[in-house]
């Protein structure tokens, strides 16, 4: 693939202010002089958090680490619900961990009020700082200081299982390219009998648009304006993916659970070979254990007749304002860039390279599921919107409710679409 930054991975969430209010603000760091580019490896024992769907790749980096290192890293991992209501209390109790890994739409928030520390003197001494990940970096910036770096790349991709493709009758090589394809694909694999053909997050509202708003984009539609401030979510390709999926749940090719999924167990039936077909993060690969049911195929989400999309989301890690182990953070934080911890602990575990200048490693040759990863993260997408997350993430915001009426509702999803759009975009401009 080619090592040119895309431009559209460029336009990540320039800030989620609005997002969560901290408890209260850091006044000034006190682990680490701005100008400080120390880093230690004495025995120091460092605490680090991390939100559940991370907790895989974080902890393969901090079992590496450990396992070589004199300082030990201590991990804590918290449900993807709950974890910005605890940063936010801990911020305004100054009790925050050593190290603190952010979901990239939070960290222009988490900058700019002071819950990191500023890294910009480290930053700038990485030989390869102009290769690691550009929206993350940008994301992590404020007024033209660094306050963390890339952690994880997720972006989402359909992943289907090569033994079910066989026993339907279906090419495990040669996946579907439209809509279309993956449900008459899913209808022959669901008529195999002791299995289904495909599987969502129903209850999970991050899981339906990380999953469903690819198939818009790639069938030429958007969700969102470029500001982020109204939503288009009513247009004709959305309707037609809602009516799919809507008419697959109906049919029994998706099992009646994905309606009340909420998101923590919602790759377990694929994992245990039992769903033929459902798109989910490239990080899952790596938590997948392969084997007589289960040979995982990836492909890019397919639009209506065609095209290819992904949204492409991730993780940033910063050290946070009240540590008092700034260079023994650092020092971790630092070692995960490295060549050694991007290509032969995390590339060499299915996972996505935060570096260009790595991203056609010897893992990613042998390994085609890897560069189709490789190749999505320089043409997927991440929407731009200040109210993202009490729009969109909020189990109780105004999403939820529309994807809840459009997939399990019974009147038509045009009209539920229709209907929803006002409310979604008034979320959106609330404050703006």
């Amino acid at each position: 693939m080619s090592s040119t930054p895309a431009p559209r991975l460029r336009r990540l969430v320039l800030a989620a202010a609005s997002l969560l209010v901290l408890a209260a603000c850091q006044s000034a760091p006190t682990g680490s002089s701005p100008d400080d580019t120390s880093s230690v490896d004495d025995g120091t024992t460092v605490t680090m958090w991390t939100r559940s769907p991370t907790a895989t790749f974080s902890q393969t980096l901090v079992d590496a680490y450990n396992a070589s290192h004199k300082n030990k890293v201590e991990l804590t991992v918290f449900p993807a619900d709950s974890y910005q209501q605890k940063v936010g209390t801990a911020a305004g109790a100054k009790q925050l961990p050593d190290i603190l890994a952010s979901d990239v739409v939070y960290a222009p928030n988490y900058a700019s009020k002071g819950v990191f520390l500023d890294i910009t003197a480290r930053v700038n001494e990485l030989p390869f700082k102009d290769k690691l990940a550009p929206a993350h970096m940008d994301a992590a910036t404020h007024e033209g200081k660094s306050y963390g770096v890339p952690h994880n790349i997720d972006l989402s991709a359909v992943f289907y299982n090569k033994v079910l493709f066989e026993r339907a009758g279906l090419d495990p090589n040669n996946p579907p390219t439209s809509l279309e394809g993956l449900y008459e694909a899913a209808k022959k694999i669901d008529a195999l009998g002791d299995v289904d053909g495909y599987f969502f997050g129903g209850g999970c509202p991050g899981c339906m648009l990380f999953t469903t708003w690819p198939m818009i984009w790639a069938s030429g539609d958007t969700v969102l304006d470029e500001k982020g401030t109204a939503s288009t979510i009513d247009n004709g390709s959305a309707t037609k993916v809602y009516d799919l999926l809507r008419r697959m749940y109906t049919e029994g090719i998706v099992p009646a659970a994905a309606k009340n999924e909420s998101g923590p167990t919602w790759t377990q039936l694929f994992a245990e070979g039992r769903i033929g077909i459902q798109p989910m993060g490239a990080t899952s690969l790596q938590g997948l254990k392969e084997g007589p049911n289960l040979q995982v195929g990836v492909a890019p989400i397919p639009g209506l007749t065609g095209g290819r999309s992904s949204f492409v989301g991730g993780d940033v890690l910063g050290i946070s304002a009240n540590s008092t182990k700034a260079a023994a953070a650092w020092d971790f934080i630092s070692w995960t860039l490295s060549d050694q911890a991007q290509v032969e602990v995390l590339a060499k575990n299915k996972n996505i390279t935060v570096r260009e200048d790595l991203a056609d490693n010897d893992y990613a040759k042998r390994d085609t599921r890897l560069r189709t990863f490789n190749l999505l993260a320089t043409e997927g997408q991440t929407p731009i919107s200040v109210n993202f997350g009490k729009t969109y993430n909020d189990t109780n915001g105004p999403w939820t409710a529309a994807v809840t009426d459009a997939l399990f509702g019974s009147a038509p999803v045009a009209d539920v679409l229709k209907q929803h759009n006002g409310t979604i975009t008034g979320s959106l401009a609330s404050g703006s």
